[in-house]
């Protein structure tokens, strides 16, 4: 102990902890940070194949619209063939991908869904494709869905927001200049929170500061609760309630007996015989 207190007290002895505390410190260091740069160059890799795959997917499938840089197309009267895709985000991709809008068949006022084709059929292909147009410029990401959402008060919001587009039950409507509220039956969660983020055609956007992702998650879990409810007649008839079924009460049931009172009236009576 006295010749431990002794060597403690030399001049050199600071320096001589100092050295030994480094010297353990890079021996752990060297023992540890080998995995985690391993880890990270694998990451790194494996995320920069993603974007490659994504890239290549683009310029086969989206590039002779959209550009080879996503930056859009014009015609030579500079109006718009397709959009610049710089700043939409993944969720704006995954949307139209996935929802078939993506690739375009057509040019008319608005695209419709339509069955997913090859080679978008395969989820993994869609992410690369999306995390490849994110990377170009940023936009918001595909978003995980709330759970557990406010039915009631879903349903006060989807009649504020979105009613007046897609009906009250989510079954679509006719709007301006050939442009048309699509039918949410069959559409996903995830579908419809990108579709409230991203504002895809004729629909507006509703970003988080408009609806929180609490009332988003409220307004499909109304849709999904709405769309699952029975019809207790049989047929939906747009699920409209006593309008439609009015309507189609009046047309079909007097119609019905407009023809049985034309038809009866129309048979000639046959002549009494003679006695």
């Amino acid at each position: 102990m006295t010749r431990f207190t002794a060597w403690r007290r030399r001049s050199w002895a600071g320096y001589a902890v100092v050295l030994a505390a480094l010297v353990a410190i890079g021996a752990i260091y060297a023992g540890v940070s080998p995995a985690t740069d391993q880890a990270q160059a694998t990451g790194t890799q494996a995320q920069a194949a993603d974007l490659a795959k994504g890239k290549e997917l683009f310029n086969q499938n989206c590039a002779s619209c959209h550009g080879l840089n996503a930056e859009g197309t014009k015609d030579a009267a500079d109006n718009t063939i397709a959009p610049s895709l710089i700043g939409v985000g993944a969720a704006a991709v995954h949307f139209q991908i996935t929802t078939g809008r993506m690739p375009a068949m057509t040019t008319a006022a608005q695209v419709p869904s339509k069955k997913v084709v090859a080679p978008f059929d395969d989820e993994a292909n869609v992410t690369a494709v999306a995390e490849y147009i994110q990377s170009l410029g940023g936009g918001p990401g595909v978003p995980a869905v709330p759970e557990g959402g406010d039915v009631a008060l879903g349903g006060k919001l989807f009649r504020t927001n979105c009613a007046q587009c897609h009906n009250f039950t989510g079954q679509g409507g006719a709007l301006t200049e050939g442009k048309f509220a699509p039918d949410l039956m069959d559409t996903t969660p995830v579908q419809l929170y990108e579709a409230m983020l991203t504002g895809p055609q004729a629909m507006p956007v509703f970003n988080d500061t408009t609806l929180t992702p609490e009332d988003k998650a409220a307004i499909i879990a109304f849709i999904e609760t709405t769309r699952e409810e029975p019809n207790p007649g049989g047929a939906g008839l747009g699920r409209m309630g006593p309008v439609s079924e009015g309507l189609v009460g009046w047309v079909v049931g007097i119609g019905l007996l407009v023809f049985a009172s034309i038809w009866i009236t129309a048979k000639k009576p046959k002549k009494l015989k003679k006695s």
